[in-house]
């Protein structure tokens, strides 16, 4: 399959940053979302089936309050899986995982519990009548391909995309500041939101066009200096200097090399 037929199949979505920079996700299709969900589906499932067998031995002197008790908790483990991994995994469940699959904001950041809950809470909705045919046909028909539970709570599922760090992020040249701590400290504090621009920006800056990319690194680079309190060297350019400070947010490769390898995955095209 062509990459031309693969964003025609999946579709895409494109964020505008305050500094008119583009940043294009590839949104993941319905049957992609569909054997996620599949997957999930089994694990609650067997989940469920766990527990209702641990309450049935413990409350076999009441049968008719346990069968009572099995549909709320269906709708317990089912709810708290999804709001639960969602959460604490940034947006993915195991099927989300394997799929390579992650929940956003429609701004392109990470979601939040908030976001996670009102999605799954609204899950019942998008079954009717039976396995999401409400929620499969508002995905069609929505350009950015949300379900009810997504327009409600202003979230996308997209691909994952595995970039691999660049060789350039562990050569900046300036080994010296790299190495004080002083420096390294002030990068370690930024939020989780500015590492993750600071890092999608390093690994995909090759994409943009030059213009957007001199503005974008232009901001970052003022940004940087006021969230560091520190003057960008005279002699760096905004971009080898946000570089940099990506070098400090990622290990050496010596010890990316110690590091246990994960499963590789195929790159999806933005």
């Amino acid at each position: 399959m062509t990459p031309a037929s693969d964003t025609l199949l999946d579709g895409s979505h494109t964020v505008l940053t305050p500094e008119y920079v583009e940043f294009r996700f590839t949104l993941a299709g319905i049957y992609s979302r569909f054997l996620a969900w599949l997957l999930d589906a089994v694990i609650v499932l067997m989940g469920t089936g766990a527990v209702l067998f641990a309450l049935n031995l413990a409350m076999m002197a009441f049968p008719g309050f346990a069968s009572a008790l099995s549909l709320v908790v269906y709708f317990l483990v089912d709810w708290g899986y999804g709001i639960g991994l969602e959460t604490a995994w940034s947006g993915q469940t195991v099927g989300k995982r394997v799929m390579s699959l992650r929940v956003i904001q429609e701004s392109g950041v990470r979601i939040g519990f908030y976001h996670a809950a009102l999605r799954n809470l609204v899950r019942p909705v998008d079954r009717l009548p039976f396995l999401y045919l409400v929620g499969g046909i508002a995905a069609l028909v929505s350009r950015s391909h949300q379900r009810l539970g997504d327009m409600l709570a202003g979230t996308i599922v997209v691909r994952e995309r595995r970039l691999k760090v660049p060789s350039a992020l562990g050569t900046t040249g300036e080994e010296g500041l790299l190495a004080d701590p002083l420096f390294v400290s002030r990068v370690k504090k930024l939020s989780t939101e500015e590492r993750e621009v600071i890092l999608s920006a390093a690994l995909r800056r090759e994409e943009l066009r030059m213009e957007a990319r001199l503005q974008l690194f232009s901001a970052l680079g003022t940004r940087l200096q006021e969230a560091l309190a520190m003057e960008k060297p005279a002699h760096l350019s905004d971009e080898k200097w946000t570089l940099l400070v990506a070098a400090a947010l990622v290990p050496p490769p010596s010890a990316r090399a110690k590091l246990p390898r994960s499963r590789p995955r195929a790159a999806q095209r933005a």
